[in-house]
C-alpha cells in the first residue's frame, strides 16, 4: 500500500526484455529482496539491486500483463520515473490509499500546472470533483471531471520533484481510481440487484 507522495525520481538506467534497471537513491536505502517498490504508480517487486560506479540501482522483473496494462513499456534508458516506498503503519498519510494497482492509462491533453488528461471511459465513473486520483504514482485531486477525462491543478513542487513537470500534450500515463470509489461501487451493486428483483416481483405479483 502507497500514499501517492513521491519519495525520488529516479532514472531508468536499463531494460533488457522484462528486466527493468533503475538508478535511485532514498528507495534503496533500505531494501530487502521481495519489497515492493512504486514506479509510476505501478507496484514492483525488488529482485536485485547493487551500485555501479557509486550509482546506486535495483531491478524488477516486468510481465507481459504489466506492460499491457500499464505505460512502462514505453520506457528507455534515461527515462525519470516516480519512485516510492510502501507505507509504513506509523507514517502520516499526506496522499491518499493507493495500491500500485494501474486501472488504465491515459493521455496527457493539456500539461502541467493545469492538468487535463485524457482517460478510458471505464474510469470515468469513479472520477468526481476533489475526489483523489493517482497519476504516474501521484496522488492529486480532481479539479473537474470531463466527458472524456477530467483536470487536476499541478502545484510546482510537484512539477519540481515528479515527471509531471517534463511530460506533456500526447504522453501516456498510469491512472488509479479511489479504491474505496470501486469498493463502494461493488456493495451498493448488490444492493440494487436485490431491489431490482423485488420491485420486479412486485409488479408481476
Amino acid at each position: 500500500m502507497f500514499t501517492g507522495i513521491v519519495e525520488e525520481l529516479g532514472t531508468v538506467a536499463s531494460r533488457h526484455g522484462g528486466r527493468l534497471r533503475i538508478n535511485a537513491t532514498t528507495v534503496v536505502s533500505d531494501i530487502a529482496m521481495g519489497e515492493s517498490i512504486a514506479v509510476n504508480g505501478c507496484c514492483l517487486t525488488v529482485v536485485a539491486w547493487g551500485e555501479t560506479d557509486q550509482q546506486p540501482w535495483w531491478e524488477a522483473d516486468v510481465v507481459d500483463e504489466t506492460f499491457a496494462r500499464t505505460s512502462l513499456g514505453v520506457l528507455v534508458p534515461g527515462s525519470p520515473v516516480n519512485l516510492e516506498r510502501p507505507v509504513r503503519l506509523q507514517d502520516r498519510l499526506g496522499g491518499h490509499l493507493v495500491q500500485g494497482h494501474v486501472d488504465g492509462v491515459g493521455t496527457i491533453v493539456t500539461g502541467a500546472p493545469d492538468l487535463r488528461i485524457q482517460a478510458p471511459q471505464d474510469i470515468l465513473r469513479y472520477i468526481v470533483e476533489k475526489g483523489s486520483i493517482t497519476i504516474d504514482g501521484i496522488s492529486l485531486t480532481v479539479v473537474q471531471p470531463q466527458d472524456d477525462g477530467f483536470t487536476v491543478a499541478v502545484i510546482p513542487h510537484t512539477m519540481e520533484v515528479t515527471t509531471l513537470g517534463s511530460k506533456g500534450p500526447g504522453d501516456p500515463v498510469n491512472l488509479e481510481v479511489d479504491v474505496i470509489a470501486k469498493y463502494t461501487e461493488r456493495l451498493v451493486a448488490a444492493h440494487l440487484e436485490v431491489l431490482t428483483e423485488l420491485t420486479q416481483n412486485t409488479r408481476m405479483s
